[in-house]
């Protein structure tokens, strides 16, 4: 998630893309913000029939605070075939929340439940937080972390302005063997660190941005092994589209922008970011 905001309720739905050729998986989805509903609502059943018929089959939605991270586990266990969970407190929330052990809690108990597959997103992000709140950020980064390895659960790491920090506070506590760089943002330098220590690297809409070149170049590099696609939606809405409402649906477009900057087949790509996916969350179906 890039921000903690609820999107502009005129701004229009992105238009669904053309069908990819093979189905993939949405990594990184907060669809109760696009619906602002119940997990079991027909509005989410909607999204995921618009990603459906473009191809995007399976969704891993996200936690970033206590209340909805059970909004996740419980979207998880009714869309049993389709959705997973990560649950988290998100960096921002960490400084702001009154009582944080008391929501630690909480996100430790819901990351026992079998559906909830992923410790996130969590990490560091400086944009917002001033320097007197960040080592509380840090601690609940490092508790986070410590929880996906007691677990055996995979990390999903939100960074933004704080590369630096995120990598040394990962070799300080040591990283979980699945760790994923949500909405990857660093530069080609960045990510050769992170496929070194084999992060898996997860690109959303802001690949298709015309300021962002360096991202293109550091996808180009990432072993495929190592890479996922992802929305963030409602937020980060790919190009020609940017400003609109994201959606899961979203996902082929930005896969069809992955292939051509990577000069890859588009139905082997999606292919294997969807095989990634089930590596690092395990299947859907089960």
């Amino acid at each position: 998630m890039s921000d903690r905001i609820t999107p502009d309720k005129r701004r229009h739905a992105a238009p669904l893309p053309d069908p990819l050729p093979v189905s993939t998986v949405d990594s990184h989805a907060h669809m109760e913000i696009i619906s602002e509903t119940s997990p079991d609502s027909p509005q989410i059943g909607e999204i995921l029939s618009q990603a459906k018929s473009v191809g995007i089959d399976r969704v891993v939605n996200v936690g970033y605070s206590a209340e909805q991270s059970q909004w996740c586990v419980d979207a998880s266990e009714y869309w049993s075939t389709s959705v997973l969970a990560a649950v988290a407190l998100h960096p921002n929330e960490a400084p702001r929340v009154l009582d944080l052990d008391h929501d630690l809690a909480i996100i430790a108990q819901l990351a026992e439940r079998p559906r909830v597959r992923a410790i996130g997103e969590t990490g560091l992000d400086y944009f917002r937080t001033p320097p007197e709140l960040r080592l509380r950020q840090q601690e609940s980064f490092k508790w986070h972390i410590e929880l996906a390895k007691k677990l055996n659960k995979a990390l999903v790491i939100h960074d933004r302005d704080s590369h630096d920090d995120v990598l040394s506070v990962l070799l300080e506590v040591g990283a979980p063997e699945r760790t994923v760089f949500h909405c990857f943002s660093g530069d080609v330098e960045m990510a050769k660190k992170c496929i070194d220590r084999g992060y898996f690297l997860s690109f959303a809409g802001t690949l298709t941005f015309k300021n962002a070149p360096q991202l293109r170049d550091a996808v180009k590099l990432v072993p495929v092994d190592q890479l996922l696609v992802e929305t963030d939606s409602p937020f980060l809405t790919p190009s020609p589209h940017r400003g609109d409402t994201n959606s899961p649906a979203q996902i082929a477009r930005i896969v069809r922008a992955m292939a051509h900057e990577r000069n890859e087949d588009l139905g082997e790509l999606a292919t294997a970011l969807g095989t990634n996916a089930e590596r690092i969350f395990g299947s859907f179906s089960s």
